[in-house]
């Protein structure tokens, strides 16, 4: 599934016809909302920076965000799906569309919400809060659902929903934002895939008797230098990186096990497979090299790319231009090479994963994009996108717009691939 180079001038050119204006009433109840709740999404981001939890682990986050909800009026279940910190929190006045928005909250070990989930976390409110009172106003008729999603840094929790049939069941479309060091409505996240490998050996004196050992640390090694000569004939979009989880116990023994951890990825989930038989090549070629034994487990699934709704994109685009935002091209934005579970959600409805700028340079999973995110100026980004998401989403009520909507996804997304 490649977007043709026209794809983007053919939605611009029929954009008209969907009649999206930009309310001054709605645009007023936005704003009013978003200031009423503007100092208790500030604290609450604050607590989550500072209070960081990690993948799956985020009771505090859990906790925090599922009292706050409730607060506000909405029907919330705790521990929702069988995991420990996701969450639901939703609000209906009457049948109609079934909005969904996500929240995600967990931090990366050694560098803390180098990812601005705590940023995420309050969006995902922001946005929720914000469709319920215009709900409430009477703008619209049908429900938010505010998804609370753990686990992002691993790709757990939105897969694990997805299996659940949490938005396919409960929701006609859903949207999230994210922060970045720059704007992007289109925004590229690529599909990732993991892999554990261990390498077996015989354990012996290192230095009394080494050839009646077998290395397993030798086999590690050979791996890496397999993947890295490996990597000249991947193709530009694709990766492969890793970390050594066990090089051995003592300099003195020759080790008997060895383990890493390795993410693969593509610019689609369907070209997985291609650079992941490349990979298990490279271990087996080096476990023959070295005498081991060798054993992988690949995730069961894995983390799909993300398929942008360029109805939603493009309404998001407008109103984030209205306030000052200019976005990089298309071109640019084909460039991204992150990842994230979100992915495996627009497979399955129609969705929207933009970036937002916060005011740093730095890229995400910095030291320095950590300390970016809990600044008064990165919050203020945050309101901003969650202001211009919200009054984008509040079109996804309406049939004819919801119709484009649901068009593209179906154009873009094999029926097939709908999973």
């Amino acid at each position: 599934m490649e977007f043709l180079p026209s794809y983007e001038d053919s939605v611009s050119n029929a954009f008209p016809a969907l009649d999206v204006k930009q309310d001054p009433e709605v645009d007023g109840i936005v704003k009013e909302a978003l200031a009423k709740i503007n100092k208790e999404l500030r604290a609450m981001s604050l607590d989550l920076h500072e209070h960081m939890e990690t993948s799956m682990k985020e009771k505090h986050a859990h906790d925090v965000l599922t009292r706050y909800m409730e607060q506000h009026g909405f029907k919330v279940t705790r521990h929702a799906y069988g995991m420990e910190t996701a969450f639901t929190a939703e609000f209906s006045n009457g049948a109609g569309r079934r909005v969904g928005v996500c929240s995600e909250y967990d931090g990366l070990p050694g560098l803390g919400q180098g990812c601005g989930h705590n940023l995420i976390a309050i969006s995902g409110v922001a946005v929720a809060i914000a469709l319920k009172t215009l709900l409430e106003r009477g703008k619209a008729k049908g429900k938010v659902i505010l998804f609370g999603t753990p686990g992002e840094e691993l790709s757990v929790g939105k897969i694990e929903l997805v299996k659940q049939r949490a938005f396919q069941d409960n929701v006609d479309a859903c949207v999230m934002l994210h922060p970045g060091p720059s704007d992007a409505q289109f925004a590229k996240m690529i599909a990732v895939q993991d892999v554990r490998v261990e390498f077996f050996g015989k354990p012996t004196h290192a230095s009394a008797s080494p050839w009646e050992g077998i290395n397993a640390l030798d086999a590690l090694t050979q791996t890496w230098n397999n993947i890295s000569m490996m990597r000249q004939q991947l193709e530009p979009t694709d990766r492969v990186h890793g970390i050594v989880e066990d090089g051995g116990q003592a300099p003195n023994v020759i080790p008997e096990h060895t383990a890493a951890f390795f993410f693969v990825r593509t610019s689609r989930y369907t070209q997985l497979k291609r650079v992941m038989q490349k990979v298990e090549q490279c271990f087996e070629g080096a476990a023959m090299a070295t005498g081991c034994q060798v054993k992988w487990t690949w995730r069961e699934t894995p983390t799909k790319d993300v398929v942008q709704n360029h109805v939603l994109a493009t309404t998001y685009g407008k109103y984030m231009e209205k306030t000052g935002i200019q976005f990089p091209s298309m071109k640019e934005q084909e460039l991204g090479g992150g990842s994230t579970d979100f992915g495996n959600t627009s497979y399955v409805v129609p969705s929207l994963h933009p970036m937002h700028g916060i005011h740093t340079t730095a890229s995400n999973h910095t030291v320095e994009f950590t300390a970016a995110a809990k600044t008064e100026q990165a919050h203020k980004d945050t309101i901003n996108a969650s202001h211009c998401m919200a009054l984008t989403a509040l079109h996804l009520y309406d049939d004819n717009y919801f119709a484009a909507v649901k068009k593209d996804f179906d154009d873009t997304v094999p029926k097939d691939e709908q999973h």
